[in-house]
């Protein structure tokens, strides 16, 4: 990462540089004997899950998916002997790859509870660290769009080309263009599931109600870029707005996300989805199967990027219309991923 261009955070209104801690890499680092101390979790009982009492004592179930088994067993499996020893309890996991219930049992409630806890926080530190698996979307690929889109790439490297770091390698898939909402890790087919069942009642809870039931007709027109020096630039991208001016599509959004990162199924990232499409990305540069998503790729997306001069571009296509788009659905798209059209497999959709 370039220290002079750190990522950017936008926050109540206001934008903050977020300097990045450097952290050394270490071999089989996803099997480090990480865990929650003693210390680190109350003993209390918890409202967020079931203890049932059995013949022999108490036992909780909880549903994990089984990429994270091995941050539970541990090195060795000294994560989980070290949790039945200090809980008193034993833990029973599925073999990996095999999608199951994890069952901590023990004589006394307390233990349990305390397992339980020391898990889930467990999982929650290193379930953050997975790369998103999927995320909300909405299409702006239609023909019409797409059109547009080759002839502003054509007519950007026609009149920009000799503009440092500039090149055909920059450029969206055009088959892909699309809004971003928010990025989730889903690891099963259970979580998936989960997804696609609240994006069918967030329909019912409040999408129809905005919409009426009707499709959103935006216009895609106009550029922008996303750091502080169009001179470094790393991701420019089309603007989209309601053509009736209302905040209709921003609603949609927001409450979009807000349901998903109250669900657990998503982390908040801003305090407002910003609506945008993107057209240029350094990171595309790298990698031309590069997940050509947007700039919510995590960690890695401010990691070697060659930066271009986009003071021209943004001058001579300030005002460059892309077209209309009638947005009908929002559909659960899978990352690394295309169907017969050119666009993201679909995991589900409202």
């Amino acid at each position: 990462m370039d220290v002079l261009r750190p990522p950017l955070i936008r926050i109540g209104g206001r934008v903050y540089r977020k300097n990045l801690i450097h952290e050394q890499a270490f071999p089989h680092e996803e099997e480090e004997d990480f865990y929650a101390g003693p210390g680190d979790c109350a003993d209390e009982p918890c409202d967020a899950f079931v203890v049932e009492e059995t013949e022999r004592g108490f036992q909780c179930r909880l549903e994990v998916p089984s990429p994270l088994y091995k941050y539970i067993i541990g090195k060795k499996g000294e994560t989980k002997k070290r949790l039945e020893t200090e809980t008193r309890t034993s833990i029973s996991i599925p073999k990996p790859g095999v999608e199951g219930e994890i069952v901590i049992t023990g004589q006394q409630r307390s233990g349990v509870i305390s397992a339980r806890t020391r898990i889930d926080v467990l999982l929650d530190s290193f379930r953050k660290k997975q790369p998103f698996t999927h995320f909300l979307s909405l299409a702006l690929n239609q023909p019409a769009i797409q059109e547009k889109f080759l002839q502003f790439k054509e007519e950007v490297l026609e009149k920009c080309s000799k503009d440092h770091g500039v090149s055909s390698s920059l450029f969206q898939n055009p088959a892909k263009l699309h809004l971003t909402l928010g990025t989730l890790v889903l690891l099963n087919e259970q979580e998936i599931q989960k997804a696609c069942d609240l994006l069918q009642r967030c329909k019912e809870d409040f999408v129809d109600q905005i919409t009426g039931g009707q499709p959103l007709t935006v216009e895609v027109a106009g550029v922008e870029y996303m750091n502080d020096d169009p001179a470094m630039t790393d991701v420019l991208y089309a603007k989209v707005h309601m053509k009736d001016g209302s905040d209709r599509l921003q609603m949609v959004a927001d409450q979009l996300v807000d349901r998903f990162v109250a669900s657990g199924l998503m982390l908040k990232e801003w305090d407002r989805v910003k609506l945008h499409a993107t057209v240029m990305n350094t990171l595309f540069r790298k990698d031309p199967t590069e997940e050509r998503n947007n700039t919510m790729t995590g960690k890695s997306s401010f990691k070697e990027r060659e930066s271009f001069n986009g003071q021209n571009i943004l001058k001579l296509f300030e005002n460059f219309h892309f077209g209309e788009v009638q947005l009908d659905s929002v559909r659960l798209s899978q990352r690394f991923s295309s169907d017969a059209s050119g666009y993201y497999a679909t995991s589900g959709q409202l």
